[in-house]
């Protein structure tokens, strides 16, 4: 009976050092569950019923057949991009908290240190 060839080894291409920075910060890495809570990627609700109602909403505002996928991800980046842009926009606008204790929104002990 022919014996088997012999699987070659395989040698990492990374050294042991790397290897192990690798494994230090995978084993950081937030789970998927709270990046979704942290808005990082994009979760699906928990009650299937709204998924799908979320889904049949957005298909209906949305064209997106025969849409390249690579275009809808772009499109993507660009609305969070502009909300990003609306948000901070907003926050420079927003009065300080000097002005707030001045119009007797806050009192002194609730308004943040200077």
């Amino acid at each position: 009976m022919a014996s088997k060839p012999e699987q070659p080894t395989r040698k990492s291409s990374i050294d042991e050092e790397t290897r192990q920075k690798l494994e230090k910060r995978l084993s950081a890495r937030p789970d998927k569950k709270d990046l979704v809570e942290r808005n990082v990627l994009k979760g699906t609700p928990s009650n299937h019923a709204a998924y799908y109602d979320m889904l049949m909403i957005e298909i209906l505002l949305t064209d997106d057949k025969g849409v390249a996928p690579r275009l809808i991800a772009t499109r993507e980046k660009l609305e969070r991009s502009q909300l990003e842009v609306k948000l901070d926009h907003a926050l420079q606008q927003r009065p300080k908290a000097d002005e707030l204790v001045k119009g007797g929104i806050l009192t002194e002990e609730e308004a943040p240190p200077a």
